[in-house]
């Protein structure tokens, strides 16, 4: 890894997050609050969708008002280090995703926890794959990241297919690791290695 591409110790990553178009219609961005009711349109819409990989949500997660009380508090996470969130955006700048770094650990661990959906109409496009591909760039590169962790249920074929092509490798299965939809699920666990340079101090 060159000078110029080396990533560093992540402590001001959050002020210049990556943007990224995918396609000649879609970006990759950072995620604001003034998204609320762009979010909440796209949750509703894509709800039956998402509905077997997901944590039962109460109704007021899918209203504007649910959705600006999320962003508030994941963006008081990215402002202090531990999150980063991104928008999949259209070329009306609406909603059509989100992918999200969580529970970034520095020190010897550089970590982070990927989490991702793409809208009911927009699935099957291979943005997900895009987007996962950008957001390890930006895991590596501004954050200084050393290895991002995604888990699926079991069954979600198509989310363990999107990290395979995204580079991450089956690192095993935990049982009950999530509640998923009414009921503790079982799930695969993926990694990413991003680089073998050490950490910084």
């Amino acid at each position: 890894m060159t000078d110029r591409t080396r990533p560093h110790d992540g402590t001001t990553a959050h002020a210049q997050p990556l943007t990224r178009p995918l396609t000649p219609d879609v970006t990759l961005r950072p995620a604001a609050l003034a998204d609320a009711p762009s979010f909440a349109t796209a949750l509703t819409r894509s709800r039956a969708y998402m509905r077997r990989w997901e944590p039962v949500r109460p109704e007021g997660f899918y209203a504007p008002e649910g959705q600006a009380a999320r962003l508030t508090a994941l963006l008081a996470e990215r402002d202090a280090g531990r999150a980063m969130p991104w928008a999949l955006a259209d070329a009306d700048d609406r909603v059509i995703g989100a992918f999200t770094l969580s529970a970034i650990e520095r020190g010897p661990y550089r970590n982070a926890r990927l989490g991702y959906w793409v809208d009911v109409d927009h699935a099957g496009r291979g943005l997900a794959t895009a987007a996962v591909g950008a957001v390890c760039d930006a895991a590596r590169d501004s954050l200084g990241l050393h290895r991002v962790e995604a888990a699926t249920v079991t069954e979600n074929a198509a989310s363990q297919r999107v990290l395979s092509k995204a580079g991450f490798e089956q690192v095993g299965t935990a049982p009950g690791y999530l509640h998923i939809n009414g009921r503790w699920r079982d799930h695969h666990l993926f990694q990413r290695l991003l680089h073998d340079d050490p950490p910084f101090a």
